[in-house]
């Protein structure tokens, strides 16, 4: 790839990103009340974002083999009890990728 087009590339990525944060202001102003709908997605899609990746994270998962999905077993256990416990979304998520890739590397 010549360096016009790596140029080109990444004015392109640029502008989509510029257009992907300024578009909302640029539709929905702030004298006008925000639309029911938009509300809804805020509501529903985090929620619906994080379930999917759970399903694309365990999805290659095989318990038949190898380590029979232990160490997500008990990484995902260790996510849901943290998270239960503290409501904090980074300790959760961080310590059960941490734990994760020690049963991963060390123990298993």
């Amino acid at each position: 790839m010549t360096v016009p087009q790596q140029v080109i590339i990444i004015l392109i990525v640029v502008f989509g990103t510029m257009m992907t944060r300024f578009l909302p202001f640029l539709i929905f102003s702030a004298e006008k009340p925000t639309p029911s709908y938009i509300k809804y997605l805020g509501k529903v899609l985090p929620p619906a974002v994080f379930g999917l990746l759970v399903i694309y994270s365990l999805r290659k998962v095989n318990v038949f083999e190898g380590n029979y999905g232990i160490p997500e077993l008990v990484s995902v256990l260790v996510i849901i009890v943290l998270h239960s416990w503290k409501r904090n979304m980074l300790l959760s998520i961080a310590s059960g990728t941490i734990l994760y890739m020690f049963l991963v590397q060390i123990v298993f």
